[in-house]
């Protein structure tokens, strides 16, 4: 059959001519009147639904019949004819076929879908090819930076968690291992590095406030025995050695970021749960990817041995310019390492205050570049050693208020070994006091209120008269992790504190978490002495009904929180005098 014999003229085919009424929602037939009319017998169509009337001026009028079919007329020029309303597919289909024999050849049309369809098969796939991609995408991200990361396994150095219930501990470490592009420029080529620049960051169990503790290189301290395990898996032990230099603890004899950590550990008694370590190249990577880290400087630096030229007032720094700066040590203060550490601690509060503005966080760009220069940067320990952990551990640390992060340097004074010193140690008085208000989780920042009530609390139980040593009367009983307690802390408080009637009973019946003392309230004299002594904190103290009788002791359970004989449970309720303060939210210039 040639076109005219199938109902089609000038290759238009009626049965395309079914199309959306906009004004009606449903589909209806529109042929062309120019087109003509083929001499083929009449076709009828049941209506889903009556529509009315609906005239085209193209097509002329049609005639309805009362059974609801519609019958087209064979002249051109015509009454008009109805347009039907929207059929359903299977009716028409029917019609159709009982309306027309079928033509031998005859193609078997398919049912048009209708364009609303059409347009929601585009717009949910257009989506599930966004959302494929986007997915996509966050992984080739994901293991970009997942590859970035260099990891050192740290043994029972640090902590495998990366979020535990309590306060975290971060070690820092800056090294000046001469690794990366120019850097060998600086001299001592083929150095294996020390730990240059060191800071503990104490991060608050309830994530309101941090401390930033910086740890002088040249501080003289005693180095533990550590163990170094190497790439093939094999270990190694590094014997301790007494009076050496805190960078000494890393790089040196086959020392790894664990021997820091554990050197740490054993000046303070904080263990921390893990450490980031970045060379120079880091500084400038970092510096680099925020965007540069605004400065103030009290006058015009000019340095010719690191090459910092800056003016006065504030500026910016990146790259070998932010390098500089955190280096020189001739352009400030007496030119010491302890001024040097300040100008750092400023540096770096900057660098938050940076990190964490509205200008970096909504910049997906800007965001993608830090992330990517700090993996890049960093080797951590493998407790951390991929980009999910490192992004939760920020998210935790980013959860602390930056006017809440107080930098400070460890208490020292002079080496008194030395007839010109030129090295340092721990202030005996003040480091443990800091010590042990950083052990304890007391704030530096007086941001809770709680804190406020404890100050009060422990003011009252101090308040009163105080046994002399040589009247208290405790029996020590160990209920912590460390073994040989009980009789350490006896050992202790006999030699170093006159308290000759304390009495070693071995292990507790079962472990607890805080250290307590349980005492008469006629021996509460000699509760406020042992406080003093050992820094209980208020909650420490248990105090019973009834009276002690004759040589009856009080019982002092050591708990998991105590870390060492001679060591505070618990510390002052602020920092102590003389131990400046820097807040991360404040710019100073540097003098």
């Amino acid at each position: 059959m040639d076109a005219h014999s199938r109902g089609r003229a000038d290759d238009i085919d009626p049965a395309d001519q079914w199309v959306l009424n906009p004004h009606t929602g449903n589909y209806e037939l529109r042929l062309d009147h120019s087109a003509g009319e083929s001499s083929s017998p009449s076709r009828t169509a049941t209506a889903a639904e009556a529509t009315g009337r609906r005239g085209d001026s193209r097509t002329g009028s049609g005639r309805r019949g009362a059974a609801g079919t519609r019958e087209r007329e064979g002249a051109p020029d015509g009454p008009r004819r109805e347009v039907p309303g929207q059929r359903s597919r299977r009716s028409s289909q029917a019609a159709r076929a009982a309306a027309e024999p079928p033509a031998s050849g005859r193609r078997k049309r398919k049912p048009q879908k209708s364009r609303k369809k059409k347009a929601l098969l585009w717009t949910g796939g257009g989506t599930a090819f966004v959302v494929v991609a986007a997915s996509l995408g966050v992984y080739l991200v994901y293991q970009k930076l997942n590859g970035n990361i260099d990891t050192i396994d740290v043994g029972d150095a640090g902590s495998k968690s990366v979020l535990g219930d309590g306060p975290m501990n971060i070690l820092i470490i800056g090294t000046d291992k001469r690794t990366g592009k120019g850097n060998e420029g600086y001299g001592d080529k083929g150095s294996e590095g020390h730990a240059d620049t060191t800071i503990l960051f104490h991060v608050s169990e309830d994530r309101t406030n941090a401390t930033a503790m910086s740890i002088p290189r040249d501080l003289v301290t005693e180095i533990p025995e550590c163990e170094a395990k190497k790439p093939d898996g094999t270990s190694t032990i590094i014997p301790g050695t007494p009076n050496e230099r805190f960078n000494t603890s890393l790089g040196q004899n086959g020392r790894n970021p664990g021997c820091t950590m554990k050197t740490v550990e054993n000046i303070t008694g904080l263990k921390p749960d893990h450490f980031m370590m970045v060379d120079f190249n880091a500084v400038k990577d970092l510096t680099t990817a925020v965007g540069g880290v605004k400065v103030c400087m009290a006058k015009p630096i000019d340095d010719p041995k690191s090459h910092l030229v800056l003016p006065q007032g504030e500026s910016k720094v990146q790259g070998e310019n932010a390098l500089a700066l955190l280096r020189t040590r001739d352009s400030f203060g007496n030119r010491s390492d302890l001024d040097r550490i300040k100008v750092q601690q400023q540096f770096l509060g900057s660098m938050i205050r940076e990190m964490k503005s509205s200008d970096t966080l909504t910049n997906p760009k800007k965001l993608y570049s830090l992330a990517d220069a700090a993996t890049n940067a960093l080797t951590v320990d493998t407790g951390i050693g991929d980009a999910k952990k490192l992004m939760t551990l920020a998210q935790e640390i980013g959860k602390v208020d930056t006017k809440n992060i107080s930098f400070l340097t460890m208490p020292v004074v002079d080496n008194p070994a030395e007839p010109k010193p030129v090295t340092v140690v721990v202030d005996p008085v003040k480091g443990e006091q800091l010590f042990a208000m950083m052990r304890s989780d007391t704030s530096l920042t007086e941001v809770k209120q709680k804190e406020k009530a404890a100050k009060g609390k422990q003011a009252a139980l101090l308040k009163g008269p105080k046994a002399e040593p040589a009247d208290v009367r405790v029996d020590v009983l160990n209920g912590g992790g460390i073994p040989g307690a009980a009789g350490s802390t006896v050992t202790w408080l006999q030699n170093e504190q006159g308290v000759l009637k304390s009495t070693n009973k071995a292990n507790a019946p079962e472990k607890i978490k805080k250290t307590t003392l349980e005492y008469a309230p006629n021996q509460a004299d000699q509760a406020r002495a042992l406080a003093a002594m050992m820094g209980l904190p208020a909650a420490a103290m248990k105090q019973g009904t009834a009276d002690a009788e004759g040589l009856e002791a009080m019982v002092l359970t050591l708990g998991a929180d105590f870390k060492g004989a001679g060591q505070l449970i618990t510390g002052p309720a602020k920092a102590p005098e003389g131990v400046e303060q820097a807040s991360a939210d404040k710019a100073v210039c540097a003098k």
